[in-house]
C-alpha cells in the first residue's frame, strides 16, 4: 500500500469511526450474536489473492458493517452500564493512530527515546493530577492485572527466600489470586467489614498468626474501589518488611478531583500504586499506570540483559523493558499525552464529577422506589441495587433489560445481599436521559 493509497483509505476509515460514534445509539448495546455466528460467516481458509488497495476495500468495509458490527458489544454506547468503563475519546484514538503509524517498539530508551521520555513525563503529570507523592516513579503497564503481578514479583525479590505469604481482601479483584498463582505464592484472603472493606484488625491477626507459624508475610494488596461494590480498603500501616500495593484501577481516576483523595489517604506508605486511565480517564485501552517507590526491587526482579540488549546508554536512562513482563512495548504514552493536553485537569475533573452526579441521581431513584433496595454504599459512579425478591427474580430482571438492547447492566453477589445488579455509569457519551431511560426500563 503506497502512502497515497493509505491516505485515501485512511480518510474513509476515520470517516467510518466518526459515523460509528454518531450512530452508536442505534445499535443494541449488548451483541445479539450467538456462539459461532461470525465463525460460520467467515471462510475456513485465507484468500489466495489479496484485494490490494483498489476497489476490493469496498468489500472489506462493507464486511465491517455486515459481519463485525453485529458481534460488537458497544462499550462506548451511552446505555453501557455493565462494567467499569473502558473510555475512548477522540484524542486517545488519534494518539493510537499515530502510535501505530510510527510503528516503534520502545523496549529500550535507544529503540524509542521519545517514547521512553514522554512516558516518564506523563506518569509524573498523572501522579500530580491524582495527588501521588513525588517519591513514586511510574510506567505504563497493559492492565491492572499486570501491575499487580509485577508488584508481587518485586516484593518477592525484596523479601528473599522463605515460606512467603501474601494478603488481600475477600473482595479483591481475581487478578490478585492469578498473580499469586503465577508467582507461586500462597494468598490469604482477609475478611471484610460491614462496608465490604478489608478489616485491618483481621489482617493484623493473620500476619501475627503466620509469623508465629514460621511463615514470612511479605505482601499486602489494598483495593481502592473493589469491582463488586467500589469498597475502599484502608491503607494500613504495615511492618517495613511488607510490601503494600494499592490497586486503584477504577477509583484512582477520581483522585483527579481533590474531594475524592480521601480514598488514598496513607498512600505515602505504599510501595506501589496502580490506576487505569483506560477505565475512566478518557484514554482508550490499554493503559494502566503503575508507580513504585522501590524501583531497585522492581528492576531486580524483572531485568534480564542478554548481550543483544546491551546499549551504550545503560545506567544513564530508563529501559522500560525492565519494568514489565514482556520485552516489547507500544508507544502508549502518546495517547495519554493527547488526552491530558486536550482536556486539561479541568476537563478531566468535569468528566468524573458528571458521572458521579448521575450515579447520585440514579441512587436517589432507587431509594424512592419501594420495590428496589440499595445493596452497598455508593462511593463513586457505581450503584449496587436489587429488586426486593428472590435471586431468580433479579436474574430474570437483568436478562430482560439486557435483551432489550437499550441498556446493558451486570451483576455480582454481595455478602448478606445475594444477587445484586450493578449500574456502572462511565461511558463518555452518557447523559441523564440515558440513565433515566435505563431506570424506566428497570421499573417497567
Amino acid at each position: 500500500m503506497t502512502p497515497s493509497e493509505f491516505r485515501a483509505l485512511g480518510h474513509r476509515v476515520v470517516d467510518w469511526i466518526a459515523d460509528y460514534q454518531e450512530r452508536i445509539e442505534t445499535f443494541p448495546v449488548l451483541s445479539r450474536n450467538r456462539p459461532g455466528d461470525l465463525l460460520g460467516a467467515l471462510p475456513a481458509s485465507p484468500p489466495e489473492k489479496g484485494v490490494g488497495a483498489g476497489g476490493g476495500w469496498d468489500a472489506i468495509l462493507e464486511d465491517l458493517d455486515r459481519l463485525i458490527l453485529p458481534g460488537i458489544t458497544h462499550w462506548q454506547a451511552p446505555g453501557f452500564f455493565a462494567y467499569f468503563p473502558c473510555n475512548a475519546s477522540g484524542p486517545a484514538i488519534l494518539g493510537e493512530l499515530l502510535s501505530a503509524g510510527l510503528g516503534i517498539q520502545g523496549m529500550l530508551w535507544a529503540t524509542g527515546p521519545a517514547a521512553t521520555e514522554l512516558e516518564t513525563r506523563m506518569l509524573e503529570w498523572l501522579a500530580q493530577l491524582i495527588g501521588l507523592p513525588s517519591a513514586f516513579e511510574g510506567c505504563i503497564q497493559g492492565t491492572a492485572s499486570e501491575s499487580t503481578l509485577v508488584a508481587m514479583l518485586a516484593a518477592r525479590h525484596r523479601a528473599g527466600e522463605g515460606d512467603l505469604v501474601a494478603y488481600a481482601s475477600e473482595q479483591a479483584h481475581s487478578s490478585v489470586q492469578k498473580a499469586a498463582n503465577i508467582a507461586g505464592i500462597d494468598l490469604r484472603l482477609v475478611p471484610v467489614r460491614p462496608d465490604l472493606s478489608m478489616d485491618p484488625a483481621a489482617l493484623d491477626a493473620m500476619i501475627a498468626e503466620d509469623r508465629a507459624r514460621g511463615r514470612r508475610p511479605f505482601f499486602v494488596c489494598a483495593t481502592v474501589g473493589t469491582t463488586s461494590s467500589t469498597a475502599i480498603d484502608p491503607l494500613p500501616p504495615l511492618p517495613p518488611d511488607l510490601w503494600l500495593h494499592v490497586d486503584a484501577a477504577y477509583a484512582g481516576a477520581a483522585c483527579v478531583c481533590p474531594e475524592f483523595r480521601w480514598m488514598i489517604e496513607g498512600v505515602d506508605r505504599a510501595d506501589s500504586f496502580c490506576m487505569n486511565p483506560h477505565k475512566w480517564l478518557l484514554t482508550s485501552f490499554d493503559c494502566s499506570a503503575f508507580w513504585t517507590r522501590d524501583k531497585k526491587s522492581l528492576t531486580g526482579a524483572l531485568s534480564v540483559t542478554p548481550e543483544y540488549l546491551k546499549t551504550a546508554h545503560a545506567g544513564q536512562v530508563i529501559d522500560y523493558r525492565d519494568w514489565q513482563i514482556p520485552l516489547g512495548r507500544r508507544f502508549r504514552a502518546l495517547k495519554l499525552w493527547f488526552v491530558i493536553r486536550h482536556y486539561g485537569a479541568e476537563g478531566l475533573r468535569a468528566h468524573i464529577r458528571r458521572h458521579v452526579e448521575l450515579a447520585k441521581r440514579f441512587e436517589s431513584w432507587v431509594r424512592e422506589d419501594g420495590r428496589f433496595e440499595l445493596c452497598a454504599e455508593r462511593t463513586l459512579a457505581l450503584v449496587c441495587f436489587r429488586r426486593r425478591g428472590s435471586d431468580d427474580e433479579n436474574k430474570a430482571l437483568l436478562e430482560r433489560v439486557n435483551a432489550s438492547g437499550r441498556a446493558y447492566l451486570s451483576h455480582t453477589v454481595l455478602p448478606g445481599k445475594g444477587y445484586t445488579l450493578r449500574m456502572a455509569i462511565g461511558a463518555p457519551a452518557t447523559e441523564e436521559r440515558h440513565v433515566r431511560a435505563a431506570w424506566d426500563l428497570l421499573r417497567a
